[in-house]
């Protein structure tokens, strides 16, 4: 079963080489609406790393800025607010995707009262550590705190 992850077996994908992560083979639209976590790395490779995330009613990621890593998203279900260099805005719906460039200061919004919104991401190079979960915001926000991403 390599790169099959699910929520409860987060490590699935790095079975095939002990360790060494070989890929991720499976549906990446259940896996993204099946997922409740803020934020879930599902693949690492060299040049680059699967995220699935789900942002809470009014939620946001929160404004950043990746000097060096450019970035893929795409929106799964629900409805999302990005917002490039503190003024240039896009509303996104269920199976839009946008790509930001690395240097571009972003954020993304809920902009949903009611409704999670289930989204995936792909940075490439990688951005955060192999097998990344943060359940909530406050636990991501906590690690990057930390600066354990």
């Amino acid at each position: 079963m390599i790169g099959r992850v699910s929520q409860t077996d987060p490590g699935a994908a790095k079975r095939a080489e002990g360790n060494k992560m070989t890929g991720f083979v499976g549906s990446i639209e259940k896996q993204t609406l099946n997922n409740t976590y803020f934020r879930q790395v599902l693949f690492t490779g060299k040049h680059a790393q699967l995220v699935v995330m789900c942002l809470q009613p009014g939620e946001e990621i929160g404004a950043e800025v990746h000097a060096n890593v450019d970035q893929f998203f795409r929106i799964e279900q629900g409805e999302a607010e990005f917002v490039f260099d503190d003024r240039d805005e896009k509303l996104m719906r269920d199976g839009d995707a946008i790509v930001v460039p690395a240097g571009t200061r972003h954020n993304v919004a809920n902009t949903s009262k009611t409704a999670p919104l289930k989204l995936y991401t792909i940075y490439s190079p990688p951005n955060h550590p192999d097998g990344t979960v943060h359940k909530t915001k406050a636990e991501a926000e906590a690690s990057e705190a930390a600066k354990r991403h």
